[in-house]
């Protein structure tokens, strides 16, 4: 049985692992909007920024790191200053929907001087929901006949594509609510696809309940649906 530790036992380690070359520890994720450092359902994402990561770094992180994995978390996203400072053009996105739910851990804060273009995320959330479609639209015609295969495959994106519609409402302008249901409805009024029919998706990507799809489960459809109205959205709403 795998014992998990506290972000701040996990940040005390890393302090003592790293020394002077830790800069920042942030928790972001479904734990830092849940708030209180409590866990999501699939354990506590964290984002380490290091100053520099060299092969000592990655030496020196590996017996916290995989404490810290042995425990059901996943495992950290390791960034040097110089890249958290460069990227939040490339990472567009995942800075937007950092920026709105994280906790500092350890050490301080990263994000003076850090901003995320709206044309960024604008051109990052085209380029994501199409690559989501397609994949998906691909592996969807495989595995219609196989219940295991359509459960897998709209568990592996689903937390990805309730990013992708906080960020969406984000970049309209509206308010983001903090549950996942109340997210569903709030982004399927927007981008017109039917929020019921993914309520099991919001209450497995909460941990609320497990995610079991029948062979050529309307649902997985439902979903498929969903992200293409999405898709069809952004694309429309498209400032260039």
């Amino acid at each position: 049985m795998t014992t998990r530790f506290s972000v701040e036992e996990f940040a005390r380690r890393l302090e003592v692992a790293l020394g002077g070359r830790l800069v920042s520890v942030l928790l972001y994720g479904s734990a830092a909007r849940l708030g209180g450092g409590r866990d999501g359902p699939r354990g506590a994402n964290i984002l380490i920024i290091c100053d520099p990561v060299d092969p000592s770094v990655l030496a020196a992180l590996e017996a916290p790191i995989a404490a810290w994995t042995h425990g059901g978390h996943p495992a950290p996203i390791v960034l040097s200053l110089h890249e958290w400072r460069t990227s939040s053009d490339v990472f567009a996105i995942e800075y937007d929907d950092l920026r709105a739910a994280h906790q500092l851990i350890a050490g301080r804060d990263p994000w003076a001087g850090i901003t995320v273009r709206r044309e960024d995320v604008q051109r990052q959330l085209e380029l994501e929901l199409m690559g989501k479609l397609v994949q998906l639209r691909q592996a969807y015609v495989a595995a219609a006949g196989d219940r295991g295969r359509l459960t897998l495959l709209v568990d592996r994106s689903a937390s990805g594509f309730f990013t992708m519609l906080r960020t969406l409402l984000r970049f309209m302008g509206k308010p983001v609510p903090g549950d996942t249901e109340s997210l569903l409805r709030t982004a399927a009024a927007l981008a017109g696809f039917a929020p019921d029919a993914l309520a099991p998706v919001a209450a497995h990507v909460e941990g609320r309940a497990p995610l079991k799809l029948r062979e050529r489960d309307p649902l997985a459809a439902a979903y498929l649906d969903a992200v293409a109205r999405t898709a069809a959205f952004v694309n429309d709403h498209s400032s260039h």
